[in-house]
């Protein structure tokens, strides 16, 4: 995919590729088209640790989900012919639904147990797996909850690092944590399709820095008018659909975004 060249893109509940979709903490993709009939569908898991007596800051825990996405997509595994490229193939080509659960204790343990890459932030800890069918999850991660994933900052995270990629949120939309980590997912992978070759290696070779932020109200409109990846909802869970949820502000494709399309 040419650097530049993915603008709106529409998910099940966020967006994905420049061709793809998904769904609730699920998220949709670029493109509008549905999976061919018949053909299996997949969704990314993505387990957050939240003990009762220590749970992560929300900043923390969205940034560590869309740095888990980052580094589940260029992982060996995930490439080439590793063992999950085509699981991973698969679900890119199609909608790129992303489902966040929660942990805590024993069910964190067997969680772990399972394939998968666990990222860590300040405090949060996020683990993702490799695509599984929408209707086969392992029992080890269908038990675990959706909902109820809420976070809060222990006090207002300050300004992102100079130079670092932003993932900017809405102002005016209210997502469970849950929600916002899915869409953080969706808005790395949606700058990850977007960089070039040279650019996706220098991101993962620094360790993917990253910041997600809520956006001040009067940047919103030209931040969405830029040209720069925009993840757009389809609705099916706590907002209306269409809504822009994030837009992926990384400083390799502020020079090259085109005019939005609208």
């Amino acid at each position: 995919m040419a650097a530049g060249r993915l603008k709106h893109v529409t998910t099940t509940e966020t967006a994905g590729q420049a061709g793809a979709h998904h769904e609730p903490h699920q998220t949709d993709a670029p493109r509008p088209d549905r999976p061919e009939e018949g053909a299996p569908e997949y969704v990314l898991p993505l387990v957050v640790r939240m003990e009762r007596d220590a749970p992560p800051g929300r900043t923390d825990a969205l940034e560590a989900a869309a740095r888990a996405v980052l580094v589940l997509l260029s992982d060996e595994r995930a490439l080439g012919t590793g063992e999950w490229a085509q699981v991973v193939h698969d679900w890119q080509d199609s909608r790129i639904r992303k489902v966040v659960r929660r942990a805590r204790g024993a069910e964190w343990r067997r969680a772990a147990a399972l394939p998968g890459i666990t990222v860590s932030g300040r405090e949060a800890e996020v683990r993702v797996f490799p695509p599984v069918p929408l209707d086969g999850w392992p029992k080890d991660l269908a038990r675990l909850q959706v909902s109820g994933t809420e976070l809060a900052d222990p006090q207002a995270p300050g300004e992102p690092a100079a130079g670092a990629p932003v993932l900017w949120l809405n102002p005016a939309l209210q997502m469970s944590a849950g929600k916002a980590m899915a869409q953080a997912g969706h808005g790395a992978q949606l700058a990850w399709w977007a960089l070039s070759a040279a650019d996706r290696e220098a991101w993962r070779a620094a360790g993917f820095p990253l910041a997600v932020r809520t956006a001040a109200p009067a940047a919103w409109a030209g931040l969405t008018d830029s040209g720069l990846p925009v993840v757009r909802d389809a609705g099916f869970t706590e907002i209306a659909p269409g809504s822009c949820t994030v837009v992926a502000d990384h400083p390799a494709l502020r020079g090259t975004a085109l005019p939005a399309h609208r």
